[in-house]
């Protein structure tokens, strides 16, 4: 049932892939905005106390996902946020301490979507993706060596399954540029 799961999961999202246009765009803009304490941003060549920027950000924004990119400049800095269907960038200006946010939030399919990709969804879910690949190579190949073992039905399977090969071969030779 778990194989049945991965599959089920990577069908569903290989649709959504190849047809977003069925599916209502669900983009979500919101542009927020704040003042953070100077003794946080320091001024031009002090340290930047980045861990409580990022956790004042969370906790009064909401803000979602991994802390991806950080730039501090000497007058200002930015820090981006990503996550599947998830974006958020902080523009900061280190003199004033007052802070831009563009939060993107784009819905169910491209959460979906970034999933079945592994975008911005860190080590755990890549390695999720991984085992469940080499769970499908290993039960594709055990389904090849049960054929073997049917001897009725051996030569119309591997009939079948290089016909199989040749049709996505010319699919691929012929329509892909």
């Amino acid at each position: 049932m778990t194989s049945f799961m991965v599959v089920f999961f990577f069908a569903v999202t290989g649709l959504t892939l190849n047809h977003p246009q069925w599916f209502a765009s669900q983009l979500v803009t919101s542009n927020l905005s704040g003042t953070l304490d100077l003794a946080w941003v320091g001024e031009g060549t002090e340290p930047v106390r980045q861990l409580e920027i990022v956790e004042y950000l969370r906790a009064t924004h909401g803000l979602e996902g991994a802390l991806t990119n950080s730039r501090m400049d000497a007058g200002d800095g930015s820090l981006t946020f990503t996550g599947p269907g998830y974006s958020a960038d902080v523009f900061i200006d280190r003199t004033t301490g007052q802070y831009r946010i563009v939060e993107l939030r784009m819905g169910l399919a491209a959460i979906l979507n970034d999933l079945h990709k592994g975008r911005d969804t860190g080590g755990p879910w890549k390695a999720l993706i991984d085992v469940s690949a080499v769970l499908l190579v290993f039960i594709s190949l055990t389904g090849l060596v049960l054929l073997c073992f049917l001897h009725k039905h051996r030569v119309a399977g591997l009939l079948a399954l290089g016909a199989g090969g040749v049709l996505v071969y010319v699919i691929y030779a012929a329509w892909v540029p």
